[in-house]
Formats: C-alpha cells, structure tokens, sequence
C-alpha cells in the first residue's frame, strides 16, 4: 500500500490511515498552519475525497521531533531517529507461480539491516 502525504489546515484526513503528522516545511506551506499528513490508502481516492495528495518519492521526510519517515522504492519506514525504526511496511508477497525453482528471491534489506 502506497504512502503519500495529505497536506491541510490540520483536520485529520478520512478515508486513510495516518501514519506521521508534521508541520509543513515552510519552504513548501502557502501558510504558516499546514499540516503534512503521512497516509497509507489510494491516493486517487484521497483526491477525489478532496484532500490535497503530495506524491513522495524515495527520500527522507523528517517530523517535527528528530524522527520522521524514509521512503525507498515500494518500502517505507517509521522513525523515532534517523537510525532507529519504530514501524516499517510488511515485506511483499512473493509470487508462488514462479516457473523455475532456481529463481530466489532475496530481501536485501533485511538480508543487510535485519529489519
């Protein structure tokens, strides 16, 4: 399930489920009282429900007391500090059709970090 970010005057979004809550960085708020909503959900839905979605893209998005969130590819993590996660994505179904037993599939970020 995707992560994006509804960004508002500070109403808990509905229809998703929230993850994170931070300030609007400055450098992208129209005003000084936006929210930035972490979600998990459709964001076309969430559009269509009339929120404002910010696409996220791999990177790191920083909260407001020194954690915040890390995206990379279709994985996401919570952070209470840069180094440590709090809650991550479940790992991907891995595809029980797969035609040759010689195909293994490898988690490398678990294979790396154990998380």
């Amino acid at each position: 399930m995707p992560m994006f970010i509804v960004r508002n005057d500070g109403s808990a979004p509905t229809g998703v489920q929230v993850k994170l809550r931070r300030r609007t960085p400055a450098v992208v708020a129209s005003n000084a009282d936006q929210v930035d909503w972490f979600c998990l959900g459709d964001p076309e839905t969430a559009r269509r429900a009339g929120h404002a979605v910010v696409s996220l893209h791999d990177g790191w998005y920083a909260d407001d007391s020194g954690g915040g969130v890390t995206i990379f590819g279709p994985y996401w993590e919570l952070r209470d500090t840069p180094f440590s996660v709090r809650e991550a994505a479940p790992d991907p179904v891995v595809e029980s059709d797969r035609s040759r037993e010689t195909d293994e599939v490898v988690n490398v970020r678990k294979a790396i970090f154990g998380a």
